[in-house]
Formats: C-alpha cells, sequence, structure tokens
C-alpha cells in the first residue's frame, strides 16, 4: 500500500504542477494578447487623430482659397471701374483685406505643410505662392492701367489650378490614410 500512496502522491504533484504550468502559461499568453491589443487599439486611435487633423487642415486651406478666390473677385471688379478718387480709395481697402487674407492662406499652407504628407504639403506650398501674382499686379496699379488689370485677371487660371492639384493631393492622401 505504501507504493500505491507515492505513486498516488507522485502523479497529484504531476497533475498540480501541470495545472500550475499551464495556468502560468496561459496567464503570459493572455497578458502578452491583452498588451498587443492596447497597442493596437493606441495605433488605430493615433492614426484616426492624425487623419482627422489632416482633414481638417485640408478643409481650412480649401475654404481660405475660396474666400481668397471671392476677394480676388471683387478686386477685379474694382479694377473695372473708371480710374478715380473712389476708385482708389476702393483699391487701397481691398489691397489691405487682400494682405490679411494672404496672412491666412499662408497660415493655412503651413498648417498642411505640418500634417503632411509630403504631396499635400507641396499642393499647398504651390498653391499659396500662386496668389502673388495678384498682389503684385496690386501694388503695380496705375489709375485706368488696361494692362494692370489683364496681369490681375491673367492670375486667376494658375490659381484655381493650383486649387484643384491641392484637392487631388489632399483626396489621395486622404485615402490613403
Amino acid at each position: 500500500m505504501g507504493d500505491s500512496t507515492w505513486w498516488t502522491l507522485a502523479i497529484a504533484a504531476v497533475t498540480g504542477g501541470t495545472a500550475v504550468l499551464s495556468s502560468w502559461v496561459t496567464g503570459r499568453g493572455s497578458a502578452r494578447a491583452a498588451r498587443l491589443q492596447a497597442e493596437i487599439g493606441a495605433r488605430s486611435q493615433r492614426a484616426e487623430r492624425l487623419r482627422e487633423s489632416r482633414r481638417t487642415a485640408y478643409l481650412d486651406l480649401i475654404e481660405q482659397a475660396h474666400r481668397m478666390g471671392e476677394l480676388l473677385w471683387e478686386i477685379s471688379a474694382t479694377l473695372r471701374m473708371p480710374g478715380s478718387e473712389d476708385r482708389t480709395a476702393a483699391l487701397d481697402e481691398l489691397r489691405d483685406r487682400e494682405v490679411a487674407e494672404y496672412a491666412k492662406i499662408r497660415r493655412c499652407a503651413r498648417v498642411v505643410e505640418l500634417e503632411g504628407p509630403s504631396s499635400a504639403a507641396a499642393a499647398a506650398l504651390a498653391l499659396q505662392k500662386t496668389t502673388r501674382p495678384f498682389y503684385a499686379a496690386l501694388t503695380d496699379d496705375l489709375p485706368g492701367d488696361t494692362e494692370v488689370r489683364d496681369t490681375f485677371n491673367a492670375a486667376y487660371r494658375p490659381f484655381w489650378a493650383a486649387l484643384e492639384d491641392f484637392v487631388d493631393a489632399a483626396r489621395k492622401a486622404h485615402q490613403t490614410d
């Protein structure tokens, strides 16, 4: 009977040890799985925050470009007016507004440059640069000078083309996020 007790104790010890070892391996695997799941969740949240912040930056730039476009049309209409003190005063006021709007579009382009990716950033900076000919034409304005008006109006096509290029780059970047 002594041998049987010893075998029973040995089997119980092996069974107990196996249970403890099994529990330890399972616990370790569960901890690893939980850690992995937490890392995946954190990465997913970071990616979603980046996607939303890029989307906001893209929309802000597009909105500012449209505001700038509306101001430029207003300037165009004023340039068509005959030379007068009223026209000069209106152009002075519009020039000040253009400088303020340029500051906003520049800030929006810089935010896109910060948010990335590089293709959207390059398109945003190209869009910003297309506003320079408008300002240059307006500062060169001489009362009644049709050449200035033509130069100003010729700047629209590159401006709108650059906006379209930016929208395309932003769309592609947004779809790959």
